[in-house]
């Protein structure tokens, strides 16, 4: 979390610097947009599975308010079971995708042309640790329905 607030203020400093130098020095900012978004891109993903932990995600109260505790215990088992799986496939696409960005050296299209591993990376790395920490969620779900199940 402490990168990504270190991200967070880097791609403000960026861009604020980046609208200061157009609009009083009449410079060319080609590589502030494409820093900021590396830095955004990094911090999104990155912190993704920190904010996992806490279960910080927007979540509709109104379902599980109507739900039994055993129900509402299901419904968070079957959706992280959904989440793992759309984050576990998102992960080994971005593996993809950064192996053939290591491999061909493919740089942004922009005059800066920073290597396009970086993000790749990454976006990678983030959907992976989410990946891990969703995985260990479910687990520890089935083990509280599990226990909830032998209690009876």
């Amino acid at each position: 979390m402490g990168l990504g607030m270190v991200a967070l203020l880097a791609a403000s400093v960026v861009l604020t610097w980046s609208v200061v130098s157009r609009y009083f020095l009449k410079a060319s900012t080609d590589w502030q947009d494409e820093a900021a978004v590396f830095c955004l891109v990094g911090m999104t993903f990155m912190c993704g599975a920190f904010v996992q932990t806490m279960r910080g995600h927007i979540g509709i109260e109104a379902v599980s308010s109507k739900l039994s505790a055993t129900a509402n215990r299901l419904r968070m088992v079957v959706i992280d079971l959904i989440s793992l799986a759309f984050c576990a496939f998102f992960a080994w696409k971005s593996w993809t995708l950064l192996h053939e960005a290591w491999a061909d050296g493919m740089t942004s299209s922009s005059s800066w042309a920073p290597p396009l591993w970086i993000p790749y990376g990454l976006m990678s790395l983030g959907m992976s640790l989410l990946s891990l920490q969703l995985l260990v969620q479910v687990a520890a779900s089935i083990n509280r329905l599990r226990g909830a199940a032998e209690v009876r």
